[in-house]
């Protein structure tokens, strides 16, 4: 019988990397989804923004653990298994959020978010690690434009993801929201294991477990400015941001969840944008001089608003102004760094090298997260904005002993 599905049409490597990125876009979006469900149902609830912000700490905090161990999972059992256990981890913690309205306790839903934190690096690390056994070693800029393309839409459909959560919130109530996401999920998650290739990422050897922490410089000097860097936007953006439009602009919860789903959006856009403007026209990728620069330019943002609202500026001019400014800027230095840790990993067992990188990234985050909550209630939105713009040049200074720009294969 003769094969007619739109997939067999193109090459094997390309039809993985559509499965690939599908999976990921399927669970990115339950992912936004969950995540603002959780705030507007708890805010409905009586719960404040702090105490909301609690509930996403185990969720962060297991992404450190998950990226360390993940990663070398990842090289002793194959990516495609661990993409798979990751969207049904998901589906778990979906399930876990079906009990009784008396039953969803905090520890109850911390310990949800913790599931669904583990699921969501395990996701990440096996999507991005994938890509890199699909490009040839010698078409890094074909590389880089993958992995700008899959980070971007993933973050646009992040976006996407709090703007359906609202909906599902408001058309089927939390369980009936939660059920479809569950549902739907578990459609994807069957197509999945039928679909990706068992032997994809499987290191010829198995790794030791002694071999989770990275011995490359590069790798290492990446993951600090990655530490650096997502540490310096959830400073501000986590807590901080969402309790200042709240409380000091007067928006409601709608209009906060709306705002910055709208930013993430646009956030992802430029992320796929990112080999354009940063040297691909010129059959370039990007090495230390590139990274520092993008890293110090965005350092300005968090500075010049802190400086604007303590001289006294237009609040609104100055905080959502820079936000789209720091957006863009931000989009660029995150597509950078996403591609940079995927050409750097080693090819056979390439998972481990990019699990200690998102391990970094999640350390980031989460000390991004209790710096948020703990410097806006102590001293306010200026600090966090300070802390930032401290943190991005800590990040420049950092990616000055990256490797230099090189020329490359446009394939």
């Amino acid at each position: 019988m003769v094969n007619t599905s739109p997939l067999s049409a193109i090459s094997p490597k390309l039809r993985q990397y559509l499965i690939i990125t599908g999976n990921y876009w399927a669970f990115t979006l339950t992912d936004g989804a969950l995540r603002m469900l959780v705030v507007l149902h708890f805010h409905d609830l009586g719960y404040s923004p702090l105490e909301i912000a609690s509930l996403f700490l185990f969720y962060e905090f297991f992404g450190v653990v998950t990226n360390l161990l993940g990663g070398w999972l990842g090289a002793r059992i194959g990516l495609n298994r661990t993409m798979n256990i990751g969207l049904g981890l998901q589906i778990a913690a979906l399930s876990m959020l079906l009990v009784p309205q008396d039953s969803l306790t905090v520890i109850w839903v911390m310990a949800a978010q913790a599931i669904s934190g583990i699921a969501k690096d395990l996701n990440k690390m096996s999507a991005k690690s994938a890509v890199k056994q699909l490009v040839p070693e010698n078409a890094q800029g074909a590389l880089y434009r993958w992995i700008a393309i899959l980070t971007g839409s993933k973050n646009t459909l992040k976006g996407a993801g709090f703007f359906l959560g609202g909906a599902l919130l408001t058309l089927l109530g939390f369980s009936g929201a939660v059920f479809a996401m569950a549902a739907s999920l578990s459609l994807v998650w069957i197509a999945s294991l039928l679909s990706l290739r068992a032997e994809l990422g499987k290191a010829k050897s198995k790794p030791k477990f002694s071999e989770i922490f990275s011995k490359s410089q590069s790798i290492n000097v990446l993951s600090a400015a990655r530490m650096a860097l997502f540490g310096a936007r959830d400073v501000w953006f986590v807590v901080a941001l969402p309790v200042y439009l709240a409380s000091e602009f007067g928006w409601d919860h709608w209009g906060v969840g709306g705002f910055l789903a709208s930013w993430v959006i646009g956030y992802g856009l430029v992320q796929t944008q990112a080999p354009k403007l940063t040297g691909k026209q010129k059959n370039l990728v990007p090495g230390h001089l590139t990274i520092a620069g993008w890293a110090g330019t965005l350092a300005v943002i968090p500075l010049g608003i802190a400086v604007a609202l303590q001289s006294g500026g237009s609040p609104e001019v100055a905080v959502l102004g820079g936000l789209m400014l720091f957006g863009v800027l931000f989009a660029v230095n995150s597509s950078l760094h996403s591609y940079l840790i995927v050409s750097f990993a080693k090819s056979d067992g390439v998972s481990l090298d990019v699990g200690f990188y998102y391990m970094a990234n999640a350390m980031g985050r989460l000390l991004g997260t209790l710096l948020s909550g703990w410097m806006y209630q102590a001293y306010g939105l200026e600090a966090c904005l300070w802390t930032s713009g401290i943190m991005l040049t800590v990040a420049s200074v950092i990616s000055l002993r990256l490797p230099a720009e090189k020329s490359v294969s446009t394939q």
